[in-house]
């Protein structure tokens, strides 16, 4: 069995995490969510795999390389050019790149599976397979059912009572939707789909080739699956993710290192004593880190490889990407964060860099720069500033006394 999974996008709404790390790389602990479902596709029975690259493409190829490692044979598809040094991007969306692959060596010679590339999953491929060829479709789809209020973020299909797809609705709102299935991104075809996409134009299944299919009255059906389906599409949705897979909540992703506590994993060459810090698990700290003592952790928390946490520095239900130092001044808490911006679950992003806060947030890679004369001033008076909370219950009250009612 063959399949393609979906690589190439720039992950817009993922940033700043996507900034430097293609989506589908973007780590679930300490494994990219396409090794995820790399390993998953072998375990189904899929033996060859294509993932179309676009942005940050060597990321995801110098990584995988040939596909040895997870038991499979593995290609990549680029999408875009070279010139003067420089990858210039030009993705193909999700269907022009099913033409640019079959044009170039016709790989998809018998019924193949299409995935995203940036949802964790535990579907049985096998069974979507079978429900594929029982009808004798064309396309199938998997397909999920959504409390209705959850619709309007994504696109829906409507079935008639044999399973096939009369009519899409893309993100409906919830009083207009017609129907609570929504299309997972995952995809069962047969290689004449092919014949529905134009050449060398950019184009896309779920808007373009699907409803046209159809209104054309083609054989294309979904299934209802049963499965786990963890979409990491925006920022919100990664940090939900991460939190339940630090708490052991997900049976795909194992959690690293070693359990020296309980609900606390710690990797190799990890300078930490638990016995003179403030230690609430569950949290897994990777390999390489140092954490000084006095620091406080609470979790759900998350420190990557590399990082250094220093004396007293508190941290709690975050995120620390790889190679990040937590400045002894630091009090996180529900955030992402790396040595070069940190963010709230909802994608609002500071630039330590550019806010003159590296003091707090650094690069660990990068020496250590010392405190400057106006920031230890700063750092001197701030025990004597009144808590925020109460500043602004003086401005409240100070608002309401000037009122004139």
């Amino acid at each position: 069995m063959k399949a393609l999974i979906l690589a190439a996008g720039k992950g817009t709404r993922l940033m700043p995490l996507s900034r430097d790390c293609p989506k589908p790389m973007l780590p679930i602990l300490d494994k990219p969510v396409l090794e995820c479902l790399i390993e998953h596709l072998a375990s189904q029975g899929v033996d060859q795999i294509i993932i179309n690259t676009s942005y940050l493409a060597p990321e995801i190829e110098n990584y995988f390389s040939s596909g040895r490692r997870w038991g499979v044979e593995l290609a990549f598809s680029y999408e875009g050019y070279e010139e003067d040094g420089q990858l210039h991007d030009e993705p193909l969306g999700s269907a022009g790149t099913i033409r640019r692959i079959q044009q170039h060596s016709a790989f998809f010679d018998d019924t193949f599976i299409v995935m995203c590339g940036d949802a964790l999953l535990d579907l049985d491929l096998r069974a979507l397979v079978a429900a594929h060829h029982q009808t004798g479709a064309l396309a199938t789809l998997a397909l999920m059912r959504v409390p209705k209020n959850k619709v309007s973020q994504y696109g829906v299909a409507v079935l008639d009572d044999l399973g096939r797809i009369m009519s899409f609705q893309e993100k409906p709102k919830p009083e207009e939707a017609l129907s609570d299935l929504i299309n997972t991104g995952v995809y069962v075809f047969e290689p004449n789909i092919i014949k529905y996409i134009p050449e060398h134009t950019p184009y896309d299944l779920g808007s373009e080739v699907f409803p046209a299919l159809a209104r054309d009255g083609q054989a294309i059906y979904g299934v209802e699956m049963d499965f786990d389906w963890i979409d990491i599409g925006r920022v919100s949705d990664y940090y939900s993710v991460q939190m339940r897979a630090i708490a052991g909540e997900l049976a795909t992703v194992t959690r690293p290192g070693k359990e020296i506590l309980p609900g606390v994993f710690v990797g190799a060459n990890t300078r930490f004593d638990p016995r003179r810090c403030h230690i609430e698990g569950p949290m897994v700290i990777a390999d390489s880190v140092t954490i000084e003592d006095g620091a406080t952790l609470i979790g759900p928390l998350y420190i990557g490889r590399g990082s250094i946490i220093e004396r007293n520095a508190m941290i709690k239900h975050s995120l620390i990407f790889d190679y990040t130092r937590v400045g002894a001044q630091a009090s996180l808490s529900n955030m992402l964060v790396s040595g070069r911006w940190c963010a709230l679950p909802d994608g609002f992003t500071i630039d330590p860099q550019r806010s003159g806060i590296s003091w707090i947030l650094a690069d660990s890679r990068t020496p250590r720069k010392n405190i400057n004369q106006h920031e230890q001033l700063f750092l001197e008076q701030i025990n004597d500033f009144p808590p925020v909370t109460e500043l602004i219950e003086q401005l409240n009250r100070e608002h309401s006394f000037s009122r004139p009612w």
